[in-house]
């Protein structure tokens, strides 16, 4: 099968996957295709919203679409390395045996992951970055195709240790999650009142989806798109040759390399979901906002006169 038409089949399973996952997850259009552009380009997400947006609910979901085994961690200020890694026990010949921990999955789901210690967080980001963890000396390879979907709180913040900008950086996406709308709210209600429980179809298999992370880093590029993606992540670095008035002013910290890294890939991705076979600057432009808000540091001005991480992104097109 040609790269072009294993695009043009994704194209179709891609549609297929959508209305499959729309059986559970009413609206949220905009968070689910963020979600399914991150696991197609091979990173992972960081979904933040308040409790009972269904994030849980949605990651489950697409795991079960996608074939993959989905594993849940519920971070605790007490969880430790090993609660989530495993550890080396003694067995009945007194050898040691290693017992692997729940991060030994395709999908993690790691709730409420600003709840930890950043020694717990730490474990996490080798699992991350190497698709590999260390226990007791030994390395284990985590199965492929590996992708870690965090949650976090934005209004509970007693008890919690944020995420140090190394570990923010290693999620492709940061996702806003927002209230539903009135009417979708009622839907909502109205599905989960009742005793009727909707199943949904496995559409894909691990092995397709590596095969077609595999092909999204094939697709060809062009060089203007990749200079304007290099271009715009440069502009948000206030100390940089070419700032915006706007981040010279509220901005402390620009976003790195792995950014424009990311914002070439989802690129690519959303270009091949959308049955284009290589990503225009209007693909750059459509992934950057959830790309670029956790990387920009904003200034104590910024927070003052209320200036959001989307304004400031926006005034880079």
């Amino acid at each position: 099968m040609s790269d072009v038409a294993k695009v043009e089949a994704l194209v179709k399973k891609y549609h297929a996957l959508k209305s499959e996952i729309a059986k559970v997850i009413v609206g949220q259009d905009q968070v689910v295709s963020q979600i399914l552009i991150s696991i197609f380009s091979g990173g992972h997400a960081l979904l933040i919203g308040v409790p009972g947006l269904a994030k849980t609910l949605m990651v489950n979901t697409i795991a079960q679409t996608l074939g993959l085994d989905f594993k849940r961690i519920q971070f605790t200020p007490d969880l430790m390395p090993s609660d989530i890694l495993g550890s080396e026990i003694l067995d009945e010949n007194r050898h040691f045996k290693f017992i692997k921990g729940p991060i030994f999955a395709n999908i993690i789901l790691a709730d409420e992951i600003n709840r930890t210690p950043p020694k717990t967080q730490a474990a996490l980001l080798e699992a991350m970055q190497e698709r590999s963890v260390t226990v007791a000396g030994h390395n284990y390879k985590l199965d492929l195709p590996y992708f870690v979907l965090a949650t976090q709180n934005p209004i509970e913040q007693e008890g919690t240790y944020p995420l140090p900008e190394a570990q923010l950086d290693r999620f492709m996406f940061a996702i806003n999650l927002d209230y539903p709308t009135f009417d979708e709210e009622v839907q909502v209600v109205k599905a989960t009142t009742t005793d009727v429980q909707a199943n949904v179809n496995s559409l894909f298999s691990a092995q397709e989806i590596i095969d077609i992370q595999h092909v999204i880093r094939r697709m060809p590029v062009a060089d203007n798109v990749i200079e304007y993606a290099v271009k715009m992540v440069a502009k948000t670095r206030p100390n940089g040759a070419t700032p915006s008035e706007l981040v010279k002013t509220y901005i402390d910290w620009g976003a790195g390399p792995r950014a424009s890294q990311n914002l070439i890939l989802a690129a690519k991705t959303h270009a091949a979901i959308h049955g284009k076979f290589s990503p225009d600057i209007e693909n750059v432009q459509a992934v950057a906002e959830s790309i670029l808000r956790h990387r920009i540091i904003k200034n104590y001005k910024a927070e003052a006169e209320g200036i959001s991480e989307e304004q400031i992104i926006k005034s880079l097109f």
